[in-house]
This record gives structure tokens, sequence and C-alpha cells, in this order.
């Protein structure tokens, strides 16, 4: 029986309890339900440019209009920027219920950041604040996540080994070293996985983003959704490769067979099967974005 307040939801077979803000930060947020795409939407402010990492599919682009994935923006925003263009958001679109921040690089490994979450859990107490990280710092600014109201936290994890791991990052830079190979693998996975436990403990909603690498990954995507959801992972993201960077040349999974291990996973884990790989500075409804109309010559227009 759910404790006063809580609702008991069945995800995957398995009972979990909601409470009525947990409830609202996936009913109300566009990747988290499928419901929730199509009444509300979300907003990405790309206030932080550096990364940690160097994945061998990204690309990051500044300044781009005519590309849609994840890594570009028309341009960074600083904290105070980003503030001002929510405002003007908020005030044409009464639909965005979800501020974001997605890159384009790491946004744990930007104090900026950190300055504009500050920034938007004093003046828009109301939003649904949500991270994108590659998890490598998560476990060290989990607290400051939870201070800034944080609800929603998206890890991409790619390779629970190692080996694998040592495969799809050229190198990670951690505490003023770099590692590379397998060595920087195992630092990542090791960081990922406490932080995805400390984000569960801490009631924030989890999301799994898997990046589907075809003759790199493949064997690694099952394991994934299975350990994450054992973990208490709300819902898995597979995105398709694209070919580019060190990663060029391999040939992304069509949708028949991205959908074919989405199938393999649903028994273990929610699937996001409406993922649009948006950009750093998206804004709208998935899918329908408006950031061409709010950063005018600046920004691109998909419908």
């Amino acid at each position: 029986m759910a404790e006063d307040g809580y609702k008991v939801a069945t995800v995957q077979g398995r009972e979990v309890q909601w409470d009525p803000e947990q409830m609202r930060k996936i009913q109300e947020h566009p990747c988290f339900s499928e419901k929730a795409c199509h009444s509300f939407g979300r907003m990405h402010l790309p206030v932080a440019p550096r990364c940690n990492i160097q994945c061998n599919y990204c690309v990051r682009d500044y300044d781009c209009v005519n590309e849609s994935r994840p890594g570009v923006t028309s341009r960074v925003l600083t904290p105070d920027e980003a503030v001002a263009m929510i405002k003007k958001v908020m005030a044409q679109y009464n639909y965005i219920k979800v501020i974001g921040i997605a890159g384009p690089g790491e946004p744990l490994a930007n104090e900026e950041t950190f300055e504009t979450l500050r920034l938007v859990h004093e003046f828009f107490p109301s939003t649904i604040r949500c991270i994108s990280t590659n998890g490598l710092l998560l476990p060290e600014k989990i607290d400051l996540l939870e201070k800034y109201g944080v609800g929603n936290v998206t890890v991409t994890l790619n390779a629970l080994d190692p080996e694998v791991g040592a495969k799809i990052y050229s190198f990670i830079n951690y505490h003023g070293n770099r590692y590379e190979g397998v060595e920087g693998a195992k630092i990542l996975l090791e960081n990922q996985l406490k932080g995805i436990e400390l984000a569960v403990k801490k009631h924030m909603i989890v999301k799994i983003n898997t990046v589907y690498i075809p003759g790199v990954n493949d064997d690694q995507i099952l394991e994934i959704a299975r350990k994450t959801s054992a973990m208490g992972a709300y819902t898995f993201n597979l995105i398709p490769l694209i070919a580019q960077y060190k990663f060029a040349d391999i040939v992304p999974p069509t949708p028949a067979e991205k959908r074919a291990m989405q199938d393999q996973c649903a028994p273990y884990i929610k699937q996001m099967r409406h993922c649009q790989r948006c950009r750093a500075d998206a804004i709208g409804k998935i899918g329908h974005d408006v950031q061409s109309c709010v950063y005018g010559d600046e920004g691109t227009k998909k419908d």
C-alpha cells in the first residue's frame, strides 16, 4: 500500500512509489513521458561549452545553424543571458515546463552551469530543472544539483566493460589529469554508476542515454538496460550513432535494428522511443522547435 501522498506505479513489472512532485517531474517532462511531449515543452540553455571527455562520435559545434543534433548551438550564453532568454521564452510560450542544460559540452564541468541553476532556482522555482551529463563528475556535484532543485538527470552510459569503453572514449580529463584507454574508461564507468546510485537515493528521476554503435557496443546495451533498471533508473533512451569524427566510417543502426534492440531492453526498463536528438539550444516541443523564433537568424527550426 502506498504511503500517504504517494502513488504506486508499475514500471516494467516493478512497483515503484512516486511522491506528487516526482510524478510532476515525469508527467510534465517531454523526454520522460511520451504523452507530455505533445503538451509540454523544454528549453535547453547552452551555457556549458567545455567538456571533460572526448567521445569518438562527438563533434561540438558553436555558431551552428545547419545541424540538429547534440553538441551544437547557435551560440553559448552567459548565465545572465540565459535568465533573460528564459524570461523572453516564458512570455511567448507558456507550455515550457522544463529548463535543461545539456551542453554543448559537459554541464558539470562548467561553473557557468551552477550559476545558471542558482539563478533559475531563484527566479523560476516552479520549473522542472534537468541536467544531461556524461557522469564523470556526477558523484561530487550531486549535492549542488540537489541544492538547486534539479529533479531530472540524464546520464550517457555507453559501456559496462572498460575494454569496450576504451574504444568509445579517446580520453577523459579528471581532476587535472588526462587518462586514456581502459584506465580512463574505468574511472568514467565507476563514477557513472556511483552518480546514478546517488541520484536515485536523492529521489531524482534518472534517464539513461546509450549511443548504439554497431560493431562496438552492441553486446553492452541489454546489460546496461538491466543493470540501470535494477539501480532505479526510470527510462532508457537508445540513440543511434551519428557517423562522424572517429566513427565516421561506421554505418549507423537502421530504424529496424534500433527498434529490435529497444524491444529486447523493454522488459527491463521503460523505453523512450520519441527522442529527436535535440540541439544544446533546443526550445519548444520535441520535434517542433521554436529557437529560430527566439534567436532570430541564429536559430533553427525543425517541423
